[in-house]
């Protein structure tokens, strides 16, 4: 019995001891096993998740169609930065390389027909948002036709004190005074010295060899076009043309086209280089600058010479300015317009009352009243750009039925944000549709309808030299001739009352005729 017990008990212990290490034994197995799938999934769907979320973010980022840059990143930088700081803010993004894009390619419609050039679309930047020539690529990108850099002044300054830019959102509109802060030439010629790709780097003589080494554009685009616009120094004495043209000789073999600056509101004496003796002279040394580094450098590089005027002339000063471009011969076109100094009665923003240029919607009717007045008086080979307070495809289809070949953008496109130019082309593209008709046929008809008729020479412009001599004396000739045939049938007339008409003969003298 004694035995028996002491089996029992082995067995027992047996149970009770073994069993249960083989049952934890096999549920750290399993666990163990199915830890590090677990893991290995919940990873791998994270990363999956995160990779696709960064896509269509980039997607969404980069396309500037996207509703965030206009409803969000553009307001929140407008509202927590001081304006001008959001301005650079601004250039730096787009001079980066990761800003958003137009990823839409251009409708035939929209094709611009400009110096026998033909661009993708006629919406263009004006000068002032990229002063220094930091982001042209970027702005490129954005589906400009025309980026405009600038102003750029031969000696580098500071511009006005600050604040000297404001916002009017009340107005849409803005006021600057920023007085030409520029870098200078030699600072702007390097950066546009760098953008040429490494194959066509200018390291040769300039006096020898063009820069472009054969690219069809400076913009460096087939079908978009490159400017720069010349200021000149506060230093300078207001009424020297020598800032101008050592613009032209520095920035000429760089840029398409090349804007005279004359009509800034916040450079003192600037604007009085708006009269006609000014004006031409000024207008003269330019064409002869470009000719002269046209000829002497070797290349067929010759950039486009613009003027950009005023929207507060007079009707007889922009008649002043139109004869200083048909006196001097060689101008490529006329922008219009600058910023005003007058403030509207519709202008209701508190930041109306600050000194400086105005610009945004409040402007159109005057730029377009300039641009109407101005296309009369110049023929239509002198293409007319329009610039001021365009923000809509409606507002630029505006300008197109007034005579102008491009417009230009500037207080639109920080208050609307990257996409600005596509909205534009796109309402542009509809607007056009509908009507059956394209940008260049528009401008065909408005050009022929309100442009100065060639062939008939301007009342204000005399025969100079032997043409005038010719002249005179033709007309002289004429009204003599008709005086002596006047006094012929008085004469006859006289001897018939008389009753001697019969028996006397008289003959009347005229001149022979003039060649």
């Amino acid at each position: 019995m004694t035995a028996r017990l002491g089996l029992a008990s082995t067995r027992a212990i047996a149970r009770t001891s073994h069993p249960p290490s083989v049952v934890v034994s096999r549920r750290a197995a399993s666990t163990s096993s199915q830890q590090p799938a677990r893991s290995f999934g919940r990873t791998a769907a994270y990363a999956s998740l995160f990779i696709v979320s960064t896509g269509v973010f980039a997607a969404y980022y980069f396309d500037c169609r996207a509703a965030v840059h206009k409803y969000v990143v553009t307001p929140v930088i407008r509202y927590t930065l001081d304006p001008e700081a959001g301005h650079k803010l601004a250039v730096r993004v787009l001079s980066s390389g990761f800003a958003p894009r137009d990823m839409v390619p251009d409708d035939e419609v929209l094709k611009v027909e400009l110096w026998d050039e033909e661009l993708a679309n006629p919406v263009g930047l004006a000068a002032g948002f990229d002063k220094h020539g930091e982001a042209i690529d970027g702005l490129f990108d954005l589906g400009f036709g025309w980026v405009e850099i600038g102003s750029v002044t031969p000696k580098p300054q500071p511009g006005n004190p600050k604040p000297r830019i404001f916002h009017l959102p009340d107005d849409s509109a803005l006021i600057n005074r920023y007085g030409f802060p520029s870098e200078g030439h030699a600072a702007v010629l390097a950066r546009l010295r760098s953008r040429l790709p490494a194959l066509f780097s200018y390291a040769s003589d300039p006096a020898n060899e063009s820069p472009l080494h054969g690219q069809e554009h400076a913009s460096l685009r087939s079908n978009a076009l490159l400017a720069v616009n010349l200021g000149k120094n506060k230093s300078s004495p207001p009424d020297s043309i020598a800032d101008f043209v050592a613009g032209v000789r520095t920035f000429g073999p760089y840029a398409d086209a090349l804007v005279v600056n004359v009509s800034s509101p916040n450079t003192p004496g600037l604007r009085g280089m708006q009269s006609r003796a000014l004006l031409q002279e000024l207008l003269s040394g330019v064409v002869a600058t470009r000719d002269e580094v046209t000829v002497t450098s070797s290349h067929s590089h010759r950039p486009r010479l613009l003027v950009k005027i005023a929207p507060d002339l007079t009707e007889p000063e922009i008649t002043d300015v139109a004869a200083a471009v048909l006196a001097t011969g060689g101008i490529d076109g006329v922008i219009v317009s600058n910023t005003t100094i007058q403030r509207p009665p519709s202008l209701s923003d508190p930041n109306k009352v600050e000194v400086g240029g105005l610009s945004g919607p409040p402007l159109k009717p005057l730029s377009l009243t300039t641009l109407r007045t101005l296309r009369g008086l110049l023929p239509a080979s002198v293409p007319l750009i329009g610039c001021g307070g365009i923000s809509s495809g409606a507002d630029a289809l505006e300008f197109a039925r007034a005579g102008a070949a491009a417009v230009q953008l500037y207080t639109a496109f920080g208050y609307q944000g990257p996409g600005t130019a596509r909205q534009i082309k796109d309402e542009l593209t509809e607007l056009l549709r509908k009507e059956g008709k394209t940008w260049r046929e528009v401008v065909r008809e408005a050009v022929a309808e309100h442009s100065l008729r060639e062939q008939q020479p301007a009342e204000s412009h005399a025969p100079s030299g032997g043409e005038s001599s010719v002249h005179v004396l033709t007309q002289e000739a004429q009204k003599l001739k008709q005086l002596l045939d006047e006094l012929g049938q008085r004469m006859e007339k006289t001897l018939e009352e008389t009753g001697v008409g019969g028996e006397a003969q008289f003959v009347v003298v005229t001149p022979p005729p003039t060649a």
